[in-house]
């Protein structure tokens, strides 16, 4: 039973296969066909021994396949252990070399930490060093900056870098204060006190090289460099003042030596012609002088002022005057000379004046922009000098005009028989006109004017008065007041003359009282009105009627000519005020005397018959008739 089953599974598994075998496709089975092309290759001809012999030959070429195999791996094997002792070679030097290395280790443990310990204190010491770099490099000076601070060489320049390290070593020695604070007070010290040494050397080579600099300033050429190192040497005063005057020598030198050139040989290529070639006119030459003077003092203070510009100016004032009043005060001489010459050479009071005026004119711009000094002294002595020549020329021309041909004794021609002025007021007015015309233009005038007219008009006064007074009251009377109207006449059209006409018209009113009080007399003496005005004076009632009857005949033919009784010498007043207020005032006198004989004359107490009969015209007519 068994058997039959065994034998049923066996023909399945057979009938499985060989539908397998038959099932196969072998045309689509590459391993199937590969193989059948291989066994292609083992016989050349299909033979039924051939067939035979496959299996075999396929065993014996599988086992010459192993065979090759065997051989290859053999190599590879032999090849595998030459690696392994390799290998193991290596393996043995590698832990000689550990051995070696643990050895070595354990000798150089403290080198290595000596190293260590060398390193971390280089790392330190780096630090310490830009530490210290930097240090340096913010408070010392490196050699290029020494050497633009001290110059390479004895005649260095002075270059705008040279300013740039004064301000570092300036910043340096501030900054040492903070480092004080700090608590470097050693190193800031030796800073400091090095620090100070360079500013010093500093400021010795700043001075020396400026005052070299300002001693060759002839042509006003002021750079930038000069300007700031004045800057800087002001916190040096002494230095400061010692280039201060050295400039202030130098520039007085070129201007006395530009005022003497201006004088002698005029302007540069001819362009202007020397002032001394006016010498012969006066106010031209003096006036071309001072106006050069004002030309080049105020050059000279703006250069000054250019050289200290970036100075503080608070502090130079007084110093920058002193410096520009020396350099003006070297013209002072050539100047005063001229001068003096001149007025002591002129004789034309005139000209003397429009001096004296000139003098005081450049005295009060010049004292604008140089105060003290020499000059400004010159200056005032010139013009009270001129003042006083002008003066003094004023008085001895009026001298000479007023003095008598032929008499050395001071006084006018005597009056003419017409009362009028003599020439000579006529001449001295004149001239004080002239003068005057001149001094009305000038400031200061005021004082001018008033000592010019009391030279002029006092002396005359004078010599008017004592020729007058060998005449008669009238003629006296009306010849002061024809001279002083003329005065006056003068006078009034001039300012600051006010007083002096009051002066002048009240000596005329003295006159005028004197001439009024003459003609009044002559008045009562023609018109017989001596014993009547006695008799009211005395303030008696009773008039004789003879005597009213005379006096009423001539006052009727008084009143129809009235300018007949007038003195002659009235008609001969050059002032028509001056006749008009004697004749008015006088005939209110004889209006007055009449009004006083009419009342009395028309009091019912007096016991006068008849009044109306004696009187043909009331005070009033008279008054209308006399128009006063």
């Amino acid at each position: 039973m068994i058997t039959s089953t065994e034998d049923a599974q066996n023909e399945d598994r057979i009938q499985r296969r060989v539908n397998k075998i038959l099932e196969t496709r072998l045309e689509t089975d590459k391993d199937t066909l590969d193989a059948l092309s291989n066994l292609s290759n083992f016989f050349v001809e299909n033979t039924l021994q051939n067939r035979r012999n496959l299996r075999s030959e396929i065993e014996r070429r599988t086992v010459g396949i192993n065979e090759s195999f065997l051989q290859a791996f053999r190599e590879v094997k032999n090849t595998l252990d030459t690696v392994c002792e390799d290998l193991d070679a290596m393996a043995k030097s590698v832990q000689t070399m550990k051995c070696n290395l643990e050895s070595s280790k354990a000798l150089t443990h403290d080198l290595i930490s000596q190293t260590n310990s060398l390193q971390t204190e280089r790392e330190h010491l780096q630090v310490d060093q830009q530490i210290a770099e930097a240090f340096l490099a913010r408070f010392q000076l490196t050699v290029p900056e020494h050497q633009i601070l001290y110059g390479t060489t004895k005649d260095a320049q002075i270059v705008p870098e040279f300013f740039t390290v004064l301000n570092r070593v300036q910043s340096i020695h501030a900054d040492c204060r903070v480092l004080m604070q700090c608590g470097y007070q050693t190193a800031a010290l030796e800073i400091m006190e090095e620090m100070t040494l360079h500013q010093e050397g500093a400021f010795e080579r700043l001075y020396r090289w400026t005052q070299n600099h300002c001693r060759n300033l002839e042509n006003n050429e002021i750079g930038s460099l000069v300007v700031e190192a004045m800057s800087r040497l002001q916190d040096r005063p002494v230095l400061f003042k010692y280039v201060v005057d050295e400039y202030a020598i130098v520039r007085r030198a070129v201007l006395v030596r530009l005022f003497i050139e201006a004088l002698t040989e005029g302007g540069a290529n001819g362009s202007l012609k020397p002032i001394e070639l006016h010498a012969h006119d006066p106010k031209r030459y003096i006036g071309d002088m001072f106006a050069w003077l004002h030309q080049a003092i105020p050059n000279e203070k703006e250069n000054l002022s250019l050289l200290l510009k970036k100075c503080d100016k608070n502090d130079l004032s007084e110093q920058t005057q002193t410096a520009l009043a020396y350099i003006a005060d070297g013209v002072c001489h050539p100047l005063k000379v001229r001068v003096e010459t001149i007025l002591t050479s002129e004789k034309d009071t005139i000209v003397l004046f429009a001096i004296s005026n000139l003098l005081r004119f450049y005295q009060q711009i010049i004292k604008q922009v140089v105060k003290g000094g020499t000059l400004e002294q010159t200056l005032i002595d010139l013009q009270k000098s001129s003042e006083e020549i002008y003066l003094n020329s004023l008085s001895n021309q009026v001298r000479s005009i007023l003095q008598r041909p032929a008499s050395a004794s001071l006084g006018i021609e005597p009056p003419q028989r017409d009362l009028i002025p003599p020439m000579s007021v006529g001449r001295l007015l004149n001239m004080l006109k002239e003068i005057l015309s001149v001094a009305t233009m000038v400031d200061g005038r005021q004082t001018d004017i008033t000592k010019i007219v009391s030279c002029v008009i006092d002396p005359l006064l004078q010599s008017v008065q004592e020729s007058a007074s060998h005449l008669p009251t009238i003629d006296m009377a009306v010849y002061l007041l024809n001279c002083l109207y003329h005065m006056q006449s003068s006078l009034a059209v001039y300012e600051y003359m006010d007083e002096r006409v009051e002066r002048l018209q009240a000596q005329s009113d003295a006159q005028i009282d004197t001439l009024i009080s003459e003609q009044a007399s002559s008045l009562v003496a023609n018109l017989n009105l001596g014993p009547i005005y006695t008799i009211l004076q005395n303030n008696q009632t009773k008039i004789e009627a003879n005597l009213l009857k005379i006096f009423m005949n001539k006052m009727d033919a008084f009143l129809e000519m009235p300018e007949m009784l007038l003195l002659p010498q009235v008609q001969l007043l050059m002032s028509s005020a001056h006749r008009n207020t004697v004749r008015k005032r006088a005939f209110n006198v004889i209006v007055a005397i009449y009004k006083q004989i009419y009342d009395r004359v028309h009091d019912p107490a007096n016991g006068f018959e008849n009044p109306d009969s004696v009187f043909s015209k009331t005070p009033d007519q008279v008054g209308k008739i006399l128009a006063v």
